[in-house]
């Protein structure tokens, strides 16, 4: 009989299509007719999926969910590259940074670095390929860690204007500089170099090269050596909050030894000097401590190690494991220390890996890890943020999940609040760009602390109503808007401003998901003179600044924007807040008894003439010399009032200086406009990053 294919039977009442009987790949009908695809058919449709291909349809997981965001990203994600291999280099950080616009809602973006630049044959793979890089497998502080960052913004471009990413490395003044232009192959996550028939281009070091670079449009800032990648994206430029000029403001905050060159694509220049010519001490690169491994975890080392013996592995894979360690898990584990480790049964790795749970093993190292140190933090703050008083704490060493980390804060209360520093011209522009619907929702989204009570006093001082539009407003309401921002008193209803680090990096978005943003609104901070309601930021001028330095920062998600909530984090952010938080609260204390001394000796001075005149009619008392007299007693019962306080926050008199101390940690400067330079700071030469201990305790 000859087979069919594809018979198609109909009986003009339920018509059915059959598959075939001699291959079974087509698909088959259901008792209600309807037709399923066969097994063959769907095995058919499987392929592998390459991780550049997986990112490219979900470029949101990297930041790059929105045209403005994705400008910062593309910056960020630059410049953390470029400090990572200055101080990896032992070199003092420069870096410029350049965006300009190319067309509508197009940015070029230029950073440069003096870095020790990039050999030849790496260049392609760091900007050209997802999940590439040095830091993934090395346990030591540092700003990246997945090797997506720097090449997910190249494919961003590529995706967005069909640009290739384009790279100049130079390692010294005497060698060629490497010309690349590489666009990713999303399909198989492989970089495709476009220049130099495939292989890219070397420029001579002389003045031959310097006059190809000019003639070909290659930018390039004279230095002996750096790299400089160029990138061109779909984006969206606006000042103020998540912003790029904020972020670089932010960054050089958190590094103290690092000058920026910034020139937004307005042509406006800014340059962010560094304060200290000292580069924080090289993080040390440390084993993963054996409390921090999971069982999956042990078993694939246990099968990739090349130690002979069970003993020797243990040694050999993990931190702080010795000889007699060793041999106390394999007795615990009742398995022998000579047992060959890639012939252990499942059974026998999990027993191995309870006894390490259960023996008692030395915390890890933790000059893996190093502060930005409470002396730099009060320096650099008290240059950004203008207030009466800043304090600062570095917590000792912890530990979660093996992993070691530095918690440390800084606060600076009182001063200015942001918006009323803020110039005409920069109102101008910001009111430009906004995207907000509402002239309420542009004071609250724009500025650092501005709560919605501020906001309103705002709106209605300046007689205008909420929900206006601000491209709306002429000439006339904007005047009176900004001398409304100007005069009215902001401090009542100022949320705190929360600058949340991990690893020297602001993290500018997804605060409501961060452990930081947490733990502040579950602190109690009305022990400390702070407004604050149930499950909200605490209200009053202060900004508190957070870093976390960590070997692995726990993020939420691969933007690293968000830092998981570990119990073992949050307690050591919630015991830095109270160590700041205590500080705060015996300033405000002080001021406050200064200020009731002084209103009592205000108010005893108002009479004490009319006491004097009185008593010397009644008795033969000279009354000048009694109205002095009173007044010396008023002043000395009310000294409180005559208190100054020194740089590091204690009480002077004129004659001495009492013994109560704040703790250290301290700076207390008189109110001052913004910009200027306190005589109390600290030498330059007195900054330096304090030591991380040795070792640490499990909490």
């Amino acid at each position: 009989m000859m087979a069919t294919k594809g018979i198609e039977i109909s009986d003009n009442k339920n018509p059915t299509k059959w598959a075939s009987p001699s291959n079974g790949d087509e698909k088959k009908p259901t008792s209600d007719g309807k037709l399923r695809a066969t097994a063959q058919v769907l095995a058919a449709k499987q392929r592998e999926i390459s991780v550049s291909e997986f990112f490219a349809k979900n470029r949101h997981l990297l930041g790059f969910d929105n045209p403005r965001k994705a400008l910062l990203t593309t910056v960020k994600e630059a410049v953390d590259n470029a400090l990572d291999a200055c101080e990896e280099a032992g070199i003092l950080p420069e870096v410029w940074v350049q965006i300009q616009a190319t067309g509508e809602n197009r940015f070029r973006v230029d950073v440069q670095d003096n870095g020790p630049g990039i050999v030849k044959k790496q260049i392609p793979l760091i900007f050209g390929k997802l999940l590439y890089g040095s830091k993934f497998h090395r346990l030591r502080m540092s700003r990246g860690q997945q090797g997506i960052g720097i090449s997910a913004a190249g494919m961003y471009g590529l995706l967005t204007t069909g640009k290739p990413v384009k790279i100049v490395s130079k390692i010294a003044r005497d060698k060629p500089a490497h010309y690349y232009e590489i666009q990713i192959d999303t399909k198989r996550n492989v970089p495709e170099i476009l220049n130099g028939r495939g292989e890219g281009e070397d420029i001579p070091p002389n003045e031959a090269g310097r006059q190809y670079m000019e003639k070909q449009g290659i930018a390039w800032i004279d230095v002996d050596h750096g790299t400089r990648v160029t990138i061109e994206l779909e984006g969206r430029y606006q000042r103020g909050r998540g912003s790029v000029e904020e972020y670089l403001e932010l960054t050089a905050l958190a590094n103290p030894h690092v000058t920026i060159h910034y020139q937004d694509p307005e042509g406006h220049e800014r340059t962010f000097l560094r304060l200290t010519d000292q580069l924080p001490p090289e993080p040390k690169e440390i084993k993963p401590h054996p409390y921090g491994v999971e069982l999956g975890v042990l078993v694939a080392m246990l099968r990739e190690t090349e130690a002979t013996t069970l003993a020797r592995f243990l040694k050999e894979s993990f931190s702080r494991v010795s000889d007699g360690i060793a041999q106390r898990i394999c007795e615990a584990a009742k398995l022998g220390s000579r047992a060959n480790p890639r012939r252990l049964s499942q059974q026998e790795a999990e027993a191995l890996y309870q006894a390490i749970q259960q023996t008692k093993i030395p915390p890890p190292a933790t000059d893996c890890v190093w502060p930005i140190g409470e002396q730099l933090l009060l320096r650099a703050l008290h240059q950004m943020v203008p207030a009466e008083f800043y304090a600062a704490a570095t917590r000792p060493p912890a530990v979660y999940r093996g992993n070691p980390f530095i918690v440390e804060v800084a606060l600076a209360y009182g001063g200015t609040p942001p918006i009323q520093r803020i110039s005409r011209e920069a109102f101008e522009d910001l009111l430009a760009e906004t995207d907000a619907r509402t002239l309420r929702q542009f004071l609250a989204a724009t500025f650092d602390g501005m709560g919605a009570s501020a906001a309103d006093k705002i709106l209605q001082e300046a007689q205008l109503p909420r929900r206006i539009m601000p491209g709306n407003l002429d000439q006339e309401q904007r005047s009176r808007l900004y001398e409304a921002i100007r005069n009215v008193d902001l401090f009542e209803g100022q949320t705190m401003t929360v600058l949340r680090y991990a690893n020297r990096v602001p993290l500018l978005f997804q605060a409501g998901a961060c452990a930081i943003t947490q733990t502040v609104m579950q602190t109690n901070w009305r022990l400390y003179g702070l407004e604050q309601a149930r499950g909200a930021l605490p209200t009053g001028p202060v900004t508190l600044m957070v870093h976390i330095a960590s070997v692995w920062v726990p993020f939420t998600s691969e933007s690293k924007e968000a830092i998981a909530a570990y119990p073992e984090i949050q307690k050591e952010l919630r015991l830095a807040f109270q160590a700041v938080g205590r500080k705060l609260g015996m300033y405000l204390r002080r001021r406050q008894r200064a200020q009731h001394e002084g209103q009592r000796r205000n108010l005893f001075l108002r009479y004490l003439g009319e006491v004097a005149t009185a008593v010397s009619m009644i008795t033969p008392v000279d009354r000048d010399q009694l109205y002095e007299k009173l007044v010396s007693v008023a002043k000395r019962k009310t000294a409180q009032a005559d208190l100054e306080f020194d740089e590091h926050g204690r009480p002077i008199t004129p004659d001495q200086q009492t013994a109560e101390d704040y703790g250290g940690g301290v700076l207390v400067v008189e109110p001052m406009a913004f910009g200027e330079q306190s005589e109390a700071l600290p030498p330059p030469e007195a900054l330096q990053n304090q030591p991380a201990a040795e070792s640490v305790s499990y909490s």
